[in-house]
């Protein structure tokens, strides 16, 4: 019986190490390189809402980088479980290699988007240049900073901001809009490989005139106390790109570690009216109808232009500007 009681007793040890665990399994998110204060923010929130669904505490790590650089390590073997990403092409890559469902998009609302933004540029103090709009960005006198689009989503939507712009402008003429961009990354002073390091660039090394970054990131940088004393001024132009944030769970590495159910309410977490509230502090647009006043009294009124409504799919886009010997290659050449 001595020994029974002994055996029982050394399972049940064994059951309940395996059930702390499994509550103790971390949950890995990859996010874009200026997201740090956004989900020191988000994770508390979330782990008490996990705890008060049940019971569990939950760890949580976080991965800052550009997203293009984060697909490349998941794809390389690195564990993550959900991304929440700037742009959609590095979802598209991890589907294509077969670690996201195809249909990604499909799996949360608005394309997957829990919130969105724009590209908007933050000047110096006075604005001595006098910087309203894409067209004062590729002249002689002025020179901006922003990431490298070949490493930052942040940095894409920057030039398919240009592009879009320069599209309109010249009513669909390739060869205009190819110089009108080419000039814009020839005054480009620095390509850091991500949003932070661009803010760096500009605020604290003093490069450029302007910086070229999310609507979002500008408003936090006027408004920060780190940032405050530079007198630095906002400017939304009158057309910009619409900038989605997708989200999806990893669907390859969460079935191995068994974490998917809390990967996917982690995700479905951040639509809830209080985390789209927050999203809201942090300048970010998003979509709960009960928040949509907000935006429309905080942010500047911009016209925002799809990608996709002028350049086709992501798929296109990627192939065309983004790709080796595409657009953006062919105008970085004509900078040396």
């Amino acid at each position: 019986m001595f020994k029974k009681t002994l055996l029982l007793s050394a399972t049940a040890a064994v059951l309940l190490s395996g059930a702390a665990q499994a509550q103790e399994k971390p949950l890995l998110n990859a996010s874009y390189d200026i997201a740090r204060e956004l989900f020191a923010s988000i994770n508390p929130k979330f782990q008490a809402h996990w705890k008060k669904q049940t019971g569990e505490d939950l760890k949580i790590d976080q991965s800052f980088a550009g997203t293009s650089r984060q697909a490349q390590d998941i794809i390389q073997g690195k564990k993550v479980d959900t991304v929440t990403f700037n742009q959609v092409p590095d979802i598209d890559i991890l589907a294509k290699r077969g670690l996201v469902r195809k249909d990604w998009q499909k799996a949360f609302p608005n394309n997957a988007s829990p919130y969105y933004s724009t590209i908007a540029f933050l000047v110096r103090k006075g604005n001595p240049k006098n910087i309203k709009s894409w067209d004062d960005l590729v002249r002689d006198d002025v020179k901006v900073v922003f990431p490298n689009p070949k490493t930052s989503g942040n940095a894409r939507y920057s030039y398919l901001g240009a592009w879009l712009y320069a599209n309109e402008k010249f009513k669909g003429d390739e060869a205009k809009t190819k110089e009108f961009v080419g000039k814009l990354l020839r005054n480009v002073v620095n390509f850091p490989t991500g949003g932070r390091g661009a803010t760096v660039a500009f605020a604290q090394n003093n490069q450029g005139d302007a910086l070229l970054t999310f609507e979002s990131e500008v408003i936090n940088i006027a408004k920060s106390d780190e940032f405050k004393a530079g007198g630095y001024e906002i400017v939304v132009p009158p057309v910009s790109v619409l900038a989605e944030f997708p989200v999806a769970v990893v669907d390859k590495v969460v079935d191995e570690k068994g974490t998917r159910k809390v990967a996917t309410e982690y995700l479905n977490y951040q639509y809830s009216r209080e985390i789209q509230l927050l999203l809201t502090t942090f300048n970010y647009r998003v979509h709960h109808p009960d928040l949509v006043k907000v935006i429309t009294d905080r942010y500047a009124k911009v016209r925002l232009i799809n990608p996709n409504d002028v350049l086709g799919t992501w798929d296109a886009i990627q192939d065309k500007h983004f790709g080796s010997g595409g657009v953006l290659d062919q105008l970085l050449s004509q900078r040396r």
